[in-house]
């Protein structure tokens, strides 16, 4: 059985010597279609600051600690660098995300 990530789940991403692997919000996945096979993506931090760019998601039962999306860290990257589902954001949460990523982008 295939499972492709979808958006609004949350993922373990292996990226390898160069970044440190981390959970991350899956935001696209890539569609026979598409131009590129890209995952399109932003990182969890458990190091909250509480600015702009960050959306706190707390306590999380499938996270070992309080965490936070970190819009800033938008990125893509190889779908298969997706190793395993940790859980899905609630609808308010992935609403927050999409909200703080329109407004640091000014969109």
């Amino acid at each position: 059985m295939n499972i492709e990530p979808a958006p609004g789940e949350v993922w373990f991403a292996e990226l390898g010597m160069v970044e440190k692997s981390r959970p991350v919000l899956v935001l696209a996945y890539p569609q026979d279609s598409d131009a590129r096979a890209l995952t399109v993506v932003v990182p969890l931090t458990s190091q909250i600051r509480g600015g702009r760019g960050e959306v706190d998601l707390g306590k999380l039962r499938w996270l070992p600690k309080p965490s936070a999306v970190n819009v800033q860290g938008l990125a893509s990257f190889d779908r298969h660098l997706l190793t395993r589902k940790l859980g899905t954001l609630s609808q308010e949460h992935y609403v927050a995300v999409k909200a703080a990523i329109r407004e640091l982008l000014g969109l």
